[in-house]
């Protein structure tokens, strides 16, 4: 029976989890600006953000490897503080993931926020209610489908990335290996058959992760009466 090494799929895992933990914060923040303050600025941010969707994943990982390097804008700041580079460290991979993934949690998110009835809003204004209690009391138990989701596509987006990785993080054991580069380091050295287990259980890993999310949205949306 084939050995399987274990690691990639745990820094993935580990990856993912602290990159849609980070996302999920800095979204609610970004989400709830653009949803409820209408500036001509808002339509620079939104497209933006939106980079990472059309950018090949390469271009992107080329410049945050300019940015993070030591002499990078990013990286020299970093290296002062910890002492230590940000390119080619689990650091620097979460930092690249949480750009890269960006746009698959403001989304969903800010789409949420709108969907949330005004008068509801109104209402906890009117009793008295700080604008933080109406965000934590009503706003956010009122859009739990498109929180759901923008985790789920943050978390399945984040696992399934290359480009960024690769040009980030390199390829180093125990550090920056995750399952999509021992994929293809697998195909390069030309073991098929391990690029060909790793490629199996990331695809069940990734279709389960949908699955769940399609299931529990159809539980939490309510069905239409018509």
């Amino acid at each position: 029976m084939h050995e399987i090494n274990w690691l990639p799929f745990w820094l993935t895992i580990k990856l993912a989890s602290i990159t849609t933990f980070l996302l999920l914060l800095i979204g609610i923040l970004l989400s709830y600006y653009l949803a409820y303050n209408r500036h001509k600025i808002n339509t620079i941010i939104e497209a933006l953000l939106s980079l990472p969707l059309v950018l090949p994943p390469t271009v992107l990982g080329f410049y945050l490897l300019i940015l993070f390097n030591k002499q990078g804008l990013i990286g020299t700041l970093w290296y002062k503080i910890f002492n230590k580079q940000l390119v080619f460290h689990f650091e620097g991979l979460v930092v690249a993931s949480v750009i890269y993934s960006l746009p698959m949690m403001v989304h969903p998110l800010t789409a949420g926020f709108r969907s949330v009835p005004k008068n509801l809003i109104e209402a906890s204004f009117t009793l008295g209610k700080s604008r933080l209690e109406t965000l934590i009391r009503v706003i956010l138990p009122n859009m739990k489908a498109s929180i759901l989701t923008g985790i789920v596509l943050s978390f399945a987006h984040t696992v399934g990335e290359f480009g960024v990785a690769v040009m980030v993080g390199g390829n180093i054991e125990g550090e920056t290996r995750v399952v999509s580069i021992a994929i293809y380091s697998a195909v390069e050295s030309m073991d098929y058959k391990t690029a060909h287990i790793y490629a199996l259980i990331l695809f069940f890993m990734s279709f389960l992760t949908l699955l769940a999310l399609y299931f529990l949205n159809k539980k939490w949306k309510p069905y239409d009466k018509a």
